[in-house]
């Protein structure tokens, strides 16, 4: 009794001279001081508090949060009891307060002096139960409505919340060269920056308009342009279409050749595709075919390289090779076999009418058709002398050369003075060299040999009636001496048996010849 009564004493003597009330959160431990302090033992006040207040304990233990790192460990130190039910027993003075002991460290706009505790801190919420994600506070600042999470530190940082520092390399569509100045609503004309479509078209429909392909060309843009310059193309058409650009063809636009749908259609690499007009302008209305780059080349459309002598071996030379394809080429080259022969183009030109046959390169050449290169030496008649420099047309007065006649007669009739009296057969005395030089040897050709008075005696002295072709006479004595023959003929008409030659009057009589002359 006395021990219970003693006790009872005792608590009640604590309750009595307690300084005052505790705080509101206490006031249920109020009756038993033991409850918050051990008996005789300040240092245990402590523990006593840990006891009750486990997160504080944890944090405590773990070396974290605000109670975790401050050096002094006592809670009394910070926190004084029994000063009313309304008492604040845990001060903060927001001017010394060090926040970097918390885990929330202010850094950036959060540590500006402008910002006050409570636009973090709910009164009615305890300061370590404040919630450390930016969403918390930020939810009216995100333009994003939330579809791009509450991982506001992934784009945004304290010093200034319109500035971003999202690293866009992590996404689908890594931001480089031109594209790292653009300005994010440039692309994301929504908050909703996950809905934004990668493909080049979606942001660069205008400068697809303005390059003037207008969609002809797939909104695979990347194919061609980079993201240097919308202007700088990367488009390699040598190894990309297996089509080498060269010549003119490397400055002409895309739109000249690609006139469709470019990833509908496949666009034909044949030159005749694109160079329809310029065929028909050549004159060939695609008698020649298609390939065009058989003859032409890129540079220039009128520069040709095709070698007729090597391709066709038929060299085009002289004025051959100044005159158009479609001159000799009337049909379709490819579909038929153009003949080689000079008659075959020349039909037209063969004064001879076909007469000389049709070898015309035997006389005439490529440099020009009134050229002609005969060697008359293989002919039936070689020019000699001044035959060498007469004019064809001197002997050839019709265009059909092999009535031209060979003997001298025909074009010498004017020039024979003796009136065909020594026959037409002019080249028996007369040659080549000129006309009043002649060497006919009558002892030696004919069968009548001039002697005595015959010697010197003019030829028209026999020859007296013209005759054609050679010149041939009686060689008798009595043909020329009849009216002269004072037998009349009653000797016959071998005079020679008893005339000579030297005198009529000096004739042979007797066996032995004996010449005596008549008296």
């Amino acid at each position: 009794m006395l021990l219970l009564a003693s006790g009872a004493s005792a608590q009640s003597l604590e309750t009595a001279v307690m300084p005052g009330q505790v705080i509101q959160g206490h006031a249920k431990y109020e009756s038993e001081c033991k409850n918050c302090h051990v008996r005789f033992n300040r240092a245990g006040q402590r523990a006593q508090c840990l006891d009750c207040h486990k997160e504080v304990a944890l944090d405590v233990t773990q070396h974290r949060r605000y109670h975790g790192r401050v050096s002094d460990k006592d809670c009394r130190t910070c926190h004084t009891e029994h000063k009313g039910r309304a008492a604040n027993i845990a001060p903060v003075n927001a001017a010394t307060f060090d926040h970097r002991q918390t885990e929330f460290l202010l850094r950036g706009a959060h540590a500006s002096a402008q910002i006050e505790c409570r636009a973090c801190h709910v009164p009615t919420v305890k300061y370590r139960n404040t919630p450390s994600e930016c969403y918390a506070c930020h939810k009216k600042d995100d333009k994003h409505k939330g579809k791009l999470g509450t991982g506001c530190a992934n784009c945004h940082g304290e010093s200034d919340w319109k500035k971003t520092r999202f690293d866009h390399s992590k996404t689908k569509f890594p931001l480089r060269n031109a594209h790292a100045d653009v300005t994010c609503e440039s692309c994301h004309k929504t908050p909703d920056f996950k809905g934004t479509a990668l493909a080049c078209a979606s942001c660069h429909q205008k400068d697809d308009e303005k390059k003037g392909h207008r969609g002809k060309f797939g909104a695979k843009c990347e194919t061609c342009h980079t993201d240097m310059a919308w202007k700088t193309t990367r488009f390699n058409h040598a190894r990309d279409t297996k089509f080498e650009l060269k010549g003119r063809h490397q400055l002409a636009r895309c739109e000249s050749c690609h006139t469709g749908m470019l990833y509908q259609e496949k666009t034909p690499t044949a030159c005749v595709a694109c160079h329809r007009k310029d065929d028909d302008k050549k004159g060939h209305q695609g008698r020649f075919g298609d390939k065009c780059e058989n003859c032409h080349v890129e540079r220039s459309w009128t520069v040709t390289t095709f070698d007729h002598g090597l391709v066709t071996r038929y060299a085009l030379r002289g004025k051959h090779a100044q005159i158009t394809c479609a001159s000799c080429h009337a049909g379709f080259v490819y579909k038929e076999k153009l003949a080689t022969a000079c008659m075959s183009c020349h039909r037209k030109d063969d004064t001879h009418k076909g007469q000389l046959g049709p070898q015309c390169e035997s006389c005439h050449n490529e440099a020009s058709w009134k050229q002609t290169r005969l060697d008359h030496g293989l002919t039936r008649f070689p020019l000699l002398g001044k035959h060498a420099k007469v004019a064809c047309k001197d002997c050839h007065t019709t265009a059909g050369f092999k009535d031209a006649k060979t003997d001298c007669y025909s074009c010498h009739r004017k020039d024979d003075e003796h009136k065909a009296r020594l026959g037409t057969l002019c080249e028996q005395c007369h040659n080549p060299r000129t006309w009043k030089q002649w060497d006919f040897d009558h002892d030696r050709r004919t069968a009548f040999v001039l002697d005595g008075k015959h010697r010197g005696l003019d030829c028209l002295a026999c020859h007296k009636f013209p005759v054609q072709g050679k010149a041939s006479i009686p060689g008798t004595c009595v043909s020329c001496h009849e009216e002269e023959d004072a037998h009349h003929g009653a000797f016959g008409r071998q005079c020679e048996r008893c005339h000579v030659t030297t005198s009529f009057k000096t004739i042979r009589s007797g066996p032995a010849g004996r010449l005596f002359q008549q008296q």
